[in-house]
């Protein structure tokens, strides 16, 4: 059995709806900004090298592939789709890379790194 939405008014609130679209377009970059983080930090995966970076300022690939027990190619995958979407950056020292995340962004993760500690104090 499947529930259908259903919608019926009297009358439309015309201020409303062009005050909320009128809000809608003047954030659209901030939301399409915050859309591509939350969408990358919906793999679990990214999501704890994030909270990771979070917690440790920087790691190498070799330490987060230790950490998650995975292979360095496959943490290097998710770096890769988090660097070119300018969410974490990188510094070289010698023959090693150390990711950070970009501070700019973490305000967004911020909420979620929070959310995460809370649940992990209340378990």
């Amino acid at each position: 059995m499947s529930l259908e939405i259903t919608c019926t008014r009297n009358e439309a609130d015309k201020k409303q709806i062009s005050r909320c679209k009128e809000t809608i377009e003047n954030s659209s970059g901030s939301l399409e900004a915050i859309s591509k983080i939350l969408s990358l930090a919906g793999s679990e995966v990214r999501l704890k090298i994030l909270f990771l970076l979070n917690i440790e300022n920087e790691l190498c690939p070799c330490d987060i592939a230790d950490i998650l027990e995975m292979s360095v190619p496959a943490v290097s995958q998710h770096i890769r789709k988090m660097k070119d979407a300018g969410i974490i950056t990188s510094r070289r020292e010698g023959q090693t890379l150390y990711y950070s995340l970009v501070k700019s962004e973490d305000n967004v993760l911020n909420g979620i790194f929070n959310s995460i500690s809370a649940r992990k104090k209340t378990a």
